[in-house]
């Protein structure tokens, strides 16, 4: 459904809790075609984002490990990403 969601099951480090709500954010987006909150919205578009984090914050801890890391690297991690929030290229685990 949406190719821009990474994979983040079998991470090294695994997902941070910051990597679950991004994706969960982007799923929001794209299921409710709402990309910027209104003031009507954002109380809905919150509450799904915090629930879907929790879910699949859950389904990762309950699934078995992968045998081969995902393929790409989910966006928070990379380099140009991080230089474009303002952080230093420290690794998930450091947050």
């Amino acid at each position: 459904m949406c190719r821009n969601i990474t994979t983040l099951r079998g991470l090294e480090p695994p997902a941070t809790a910051e990597e679950i709500e991004a994706a969960a954010r982007q799923f929001v987006r794209k299921i409710s075609g709402v990309a910027q909150p209104s003031a009507t919205t954002v109380g809905p578009v919150e509450r799904a984002v915090r629930d879907i984090a929790a879910v699949a914050t859950a389904l990762l801890g309950e699934l078995p490990p992968r045998r081969q890391p995902p393929a790409t690297v989910p966006p928070l991690r990379r380099p140009e990403v991080q230089a474009r929030l303002g952080r230093s290229a420290a690794s998930p685990a450091d947050r």
